[in-house]
């Protein structure tokens, strides 16, 4: 099987959505008859959703023409192509940049989202040499996560390391597994690393308990924080100070609960219950609280059933999601949203969209030219000072040099 450098960054990860923004398969599920037991379900009528079609003239939100009125470019970066960028806080972005050379074939770089330089942190895998690559990377401030993985034997490792005036200390391995459980999906908040351990659905091992796990960054010292009877069916989700994640409820049936955890303690914050079978593609947490995804229609659950991402219009401080407005985005998703200056920050199908609820406006922050076809990208999670976003530009002029790179830019809200 040849494996090629595109295919590892892009495939392997998980992000071939990038190449088919908008594309998701249409389903119908069908509910079947069981009751939840001792937890709360979100129920939401479809008279308390507000929805945005961007393609729709006769909506009820209005489109900004000019987004630089709400959003200003603060820094323009360019890194290699093909390049991943992941931010979770306002100072620094974790960036996987693909090399030129067979061995590695990614290298970890930081790019400073005040000044738009970029370090590499992280040459080569710590694993080289007995046959791994670096896989995926999750930064702060504080410190890297990162996974590794042989994907020829099945085995994976998860390290983490300080940082130091922006220069990363000994790598300090937290896990490692072999191809009975699935390479783990990672998190940075704060001065913790979080990985979820799924086991193979078809493996050995396919009726344990998954885990998320945690440690500080730099620490070999891990704990168990949350365990669920059944796959979560997010990755999770990266605020400043904590992460998201959707195990199992612990009910009869199958029901996925949002959870948020604390990242400092690991302990629960905050919880919301989809409806039977209801399998989010995202999960996240903002101003409002949770938000999610769907790309897959439902034919129940009223008003969170279509494909689209949700999120409460108003703040729920009580935890009474079932009684609080809501909105929906309509367009299949294809990265977590995000919230900066009082917006909910979307991907749409080219462009990235951010939607005042307030004031039922929303503007877009177009592409620039030669950018591959899903445009421009998300990069952001959680409620954030600036915004970052991303994408692979192939620009090739009739009377230019052409140009290739992966573009990033860092936006602050106006005024």
């Amino acid at each position: 099987m040849l494996l090629t450098r595109r295919h590892f960054l892009f495939g392997a990860i998980g992000v071939t959505a990038l190449a088919a923004a908008g594309g998701a398969a249409s389903v119908v599920l069908k509910q079947r008859e069981e009751a939840a037991g001792n937890v709360t379900v979100l129920e939401v009528p479809a008279s308390a959703v507000t929805t945005l079609n961007t393609s729709d003239s006769e909506s009820a939100f209005a489109l900004v023409e000019d987004a630089a009125t709400r959003m200003g470019l603060s820094v323009r970066a360019e890194l290699p192509y093909g390049s991943l960028v992941w931010a979770s806080g306002d100072d620094v972005a974790a960036c996987l940049l693909p090399t030129e050379e067979a061995k590695p074939l990614a290298q970890v770089g930081l790019l400073s989202l005040d000044s738009g330089n970029l370090s590499t942190v992280l040459e080569k895998a710590v694993g080289q040499d007995e046959g791994f690559e670096i896989y995926d990377v999750r930064a702060t401030a504080s410190g890297l996560v990162w996974t590794e993985a042989d994907i020829l034997d099945g085995l994976w490792r998860v390290y983490t390391a300080r940082l130091t005036d922006g220069v990363a200390g000994d790598p300090r391995l937290a896990d490692e597994g072999d191809g009975q459980w699935e390479t783990p999906t990672i998190a940075a908040s704060g001065a913790y690393a979080f990985w979820q351990v799924l086991p193979k659905v078809d493996g050995d091992y396919s009726a344990e308990d998954s885990l998320v796990k945690r440690a500080s960054l730099g620490s070999g010292d891990v704990e168990t924080v949350y365990t669920s009877h059944g796959r979560p069916c997010t990755p999770p989700y990266a605020l400043a100070d904590s992460v998201v994640i959707t195990p199992r409820a612990d009910t009869a049936g199958t029901y996925y609960q949002l959870t948020r955890l604390d990242a400092a303690s690991g302990s629960v914050l905050d919880t919301m219950v989809l409806p039977r079978s209801m399998r989010p593609l995202e999960a996240g947490y903002g101003d409002n609280g949770f938000s999610f995804s769907f790309d897959a229609w439902y034919n129940y659950g009223d008003g969170i059933s279509q494909i689209g991402t949700y999120t409460p219009a108003s703040p729920v401080a009580d935890g009474n999601y079932s009684g609080a407005p809501w909105f929906s985005f309509s367009l299949a998703p294809t990265a977590a949203p995000a919230w900066c200056g009082g917006c909910f920050i979307v991907k749409s199908k080219r462009t990235v969209c951010g939607i005042d609820l307030e004031t039922n406006e929303y503007f877009a922050l177009q592409p620039e030219n030669g950018a591959d076809d899903y445009g421009e990208y998300l990069a952001t999670t959680g409620s954030q000072g600036s915004i970052v976003t991303y994408a692979n530009i192939d620009d090739k002029p009739i009377d230019g040099e052409p140009k290739k790179y992966c573009l990033v830019r860092v936006w602050k809200p106006v005024g």
